[in-house]
């Protein structure tokens, strides 16, 4: 529990749905050794219940998260390891993200620092509120990162503008992360949570095993060569080809031909 006895995450599942809200507001959503337990135990356990298929990752207050707890930190916690590397304790939230197969949004709410930078790049998607903001401050704290920034950050905005953000410290507007290809879309605050609800109930349409499927495919391809990649698809092309009949791909023709119309 949070010093003010609420739980430190909040979990809403429903209809193949899981929303998860990291609630410290009063510590701007730091990490703790606490909340990284709870974030990673229940992501385990979503991630084996085949119902749940998107997840939505946000924060309450105005915080999405300022990454791990400095005080923790400070004062030379020894969980603080085993947190980053999964020794012991399972609170490498970066390793159950992976683990759930299905893809997870980002609704970023606000401010995404350092260690919650690193968590937001790790989702397949961000939705931004206008009041979120992005920074990297390994540099300036003196403590490299162990979750993947230094190398995701570059593949989303490129290694020029990477390491301006990282380099520097200095925060990215939501407005210019949507510039830079950092996050899809960009809306007012009382709009991100309907977005992003949104948005997951059009990927919940895909038929659930070709949306875990394919989001593994582009995931597997990306880490490749063209050439290789190009291989990889081919390869679960002719897996999944034949695998449902010429009626039922017919019957989804027309549907999808319906969904295009009313969205015209």
């Amino acid at each position: 529990m949070s010093t003010n006895s609420q739980p430190v995450l909040l979990t809403e599942v429903s209809g193949g749905l899981a929303v998860l809200t990291l609630n410290r507001p009063e510590a701007m959503n730091a990490l703790s050794f606490e909340l990284r337990v709870e974030l990673c135990k229940t992501l385990e356990a979503l991630a084996a219940k085949p119902e749940v298929r998107v997840i939505i990752l946000t924060g309450a207050g105005r915080a999405f998260t300022a990454g791990l707890d400095l005080k923790e930190l400070g004062r030379g916690d020894a969980k603080i390891t085993g947190a980053m590397d999964g020794d012991k304790v399972n609170a490498n939230v970066l390793a159950s993200m992976a683990r759930f197969r299905g893809p997870i949004i980002g609704a970023i709410n606000g401010a995404a620092i350092t260690g919650g930078f690193e968590i937001a790049l790790a989702c397949d998607v961000l939705i931004a509120s206008t009041a979120a903001r992005f920074a990297d401050t390994h540099a300036r704290v003196g403590v490299m990162p162990g979750w993947g920034l230094s190398q995701r950050l570059s593949r989303a905005v490129g290694l020029a503008r990477a390491k301006e953000i990282s380099l520097t410290g200095n925060f990215l507007s939501a407005e210019q992360a949507e510039r830079w290809g950092l996050v899809n879309h960009v809306v007012a605050p009382e709009e991100l949570m309907p977005a992003a609800r949104a948005m997951a109930q059009d990927m919940m349409g895909a038929i659930p095993e070709f949306l875990i499927a394919y989001k593994g495919l582009m995931d597997e391809g990306y880490g490749q060569d063209l050439k290789t990649a190009l291989e990889t698809e081919q390869k679960m092309f002719w897996a999944t080809s034949g695998t449902i009949s010429a009626e039922a791909i017919e019957q989804r023709r027309r549907e999808i031909q319906e969904r295009g119309r009313s969205q015209t």
